[in-house]
C-alpha cells in the first residue's frame, strides 16, 4: 500500500457537510407546519434527524480513520449479519410496517431499516468477490452467476417487505460495479432482457404499482388519489420560480404534499429556494460524484476502486431516482434524497459511505 495522505478529501468533506446544513435546514422547514399538529413539536423530525446527523457524523470520522482493506476482511460478515436482519424484519412483532411496507426494526423509540445497510454491505462484498475473481468475470457462469445470484437473493428478500426502491438502487448499484469490473455487454444485454421482463411482472403483479405508473403517465386521471403526489409536487415546484417563495414559506406544506420531509422534500427546496436553490443542490451533488469517481480512479488496488465506485453509483442512483419522481419524469417510489430526506436509517448509511470514501482518498492517487 502507498503511504497515506495526511488529510482525506478536503472538498468531498466540505460538499459532504453543505449537504446536510441544507438538509437538517429544510427538513425542518417541511416539516414543522406537520409536526406542530402531530406531535405539538414542531422542532420533532429536525431534532430527530440532528441526532441521526450527529450520530452519522460521528460514524462517518470514525469509518475516515478504518483502513478501507478492513471491510474486505469483514465484507462477508457484514453481509450475512444484514440479511439475518432481512429475515427478522419480516416476523410480526419484530418488524414494524409502514405505509404498508414491513421494512424496519423498532429500537427503543426509534428505528433502523436493514434495507439500507444491505446496500452498503453488498457493495462492500461484491467489491471484494469482484476483485478476486476479476479474471473470471467475463464468464458467465463461473464470475456473473454467482455475483448475481447473492444480489438478487437479497433483492427477493427486500421485495417480501415489499420495496421496490431499495430494491432497485441495491440492484442498480450493484449491476455498475459488475460493468465496471469487465463483464461482457453481451451478457449484459441479455441479462438486461430479463430484468424489463421481471420488473414488469412485479409491477403488474401489485396494483398499487400499476396505480403509480398509470398516474405517471396521466396523474390528472386520479388526482384525489395515486395521482396526488405528484400532482401536488409539481404545484410546489411550479410557483418557486427563479428564487422561490422564501425560506419557511412553502404553502405545499400546510397539509398539501404528504410528509414534505421525506422523499418530495426535493419539491419543498424548489418551491422555497426556487431554480437556484433546486440548482446549487444538485451542483453540490454533482461536485461529490466528481470527488468520487476521482477517489474510485485514483484508487492503489481494484479492490478500492470497486469500493468507491459502488458508493458512487448508490449516491448517484438514488439522487437521479428522488429528483426524476420528484419533478414528474420518473413514476413515484419510495426512494430518498441522500443527506436532505428525513430518516435516520438512510442519513448514517450516507454519513457511513462517505466515511469510506474518505478513507480511500487518502490512499488514491490524483
Amino acid at each position: 500500500m502507498p503511504t497515506k495522505k495526511t488529510t482525506p478529501d478536503f472538498i468531498l468533506l466540505i460538499v459532504t457537510f453543505s449537504l446536510l446544513a441544507v438538509g437538517l435546514t429544510m427538513v425542518y422547514s417541511a416539516s414543522a407546519i406537520w409536526a406542530e399538529y402531530k406531535f405539538d413539536d414542531s422542532f420533532f423530525f429536525a431534532k430527530r434527524q440532528m441526532l441521526f446527523a450527529g450520530v452519522g457524523i460521528i460514524a462517518m470520522f470514525f469509518i475516515m480513520n478504518v483502513d478501507y482493506w478492513t471491510w474486505r476482511t469483514w465484507a462477508k460478515v457484514l453481509v450475512i449479519v444484514c440479511f439475518v436482519l432481512l429475515l427478522l424484519v419480516l416476523i410480526p412483532g419484530i418488524g414494524n410496517v409502514r405505509n404498508g411496507s414491513r421494512s424496519w426494526i423498532g429500537v427503543g423509540a426509534f428505528s433502523i431499516q436493514p434495507s439500507e445497510f444491505m446496500k452498503l454491505a453488498m457493495i462492500a462484498f461484491l467489491a471484494k468477490f469482484l476483485s478476486e475473481k476479476q479474471k473470471l468475470i467475463t464468464s458467465f457462469k463461473s464470475g456473473l452467476l454467482p455475483s448475481l445470484s447473492l444480489v438478487f437473493t437479497a433483492f427477493g428478500m427486500i421485495m417480501l417487505q415489499p420495496d421496490l426502491g431499495t430494491g432497485t438502487v441495491m440492484v442498480g448499484t450493484c449491476v455498475v460495479m459488475i460493468f465496471i469490473a469487465g463483464a461482457k455487454i453481451s451478457h449484459f444485454a441479455f441479462l438486461g432482457l430479463l430484468g424489463v421482463a421481471g420488473f414488469v411482472g412485479l409491477i403488474a403483479s401489485a396494483p398499487y404499482r400499476m396505480k403509480r405508473i398509470t398516474s405517471f403517465l396521466d396523474p390528472w386521471e386520479d388526482p384525489l388519489g395515486s395521482g396526488f403526489q405528484m400532482i401536488q409536487s409539481l404545484y410546489a415546484i411550479g410557483p418557486g420560480g427563479l428564487f422561490g417563495l422564501g425560506l419557511g414559506q412553502s404553502r405545499q406544506k400546510f397539509f398539501y404534499l404528504p410528509e414534505p420531509q421525506t422523499d418530495f422534500i426535493f419539491a419543498i427546496i424548489a418551491e422555497e429556494l426556487g431554480f437556484i436553490g433546486g440548482s446549487f443542490v444538485l451542483i453540490l451533488f454533482s461536485l461529490l460524484l466528481w470527488r468520487g469517481v476521482r477517489i474510485a480512479l485514483g484508487a492503489p488496488d481494484l479492490y478500492g476502486s470497486l469500493l468507491a465506485a459502488g458508493i458512487i453509483a448508490m449516491v448517484a442512483i438514488q439522487v437521479m431516482i428522488n429528483i426524476g419522481v420528484v419533478t414528474g419524469l420518473m413514476p413515484v417510489t419510495g426512494i430518498t434524497l441522500p443527506f436532505l430526506s428525513y430518516g435516520g436509517s438512510s442519513l448514517t448509511l450516507m454519513l457511513m459511505a462517505i466515511g469510506v470514501l474518505l478513507n480511500i482518498s487518502r490512499y488514491s492517487r490524483y
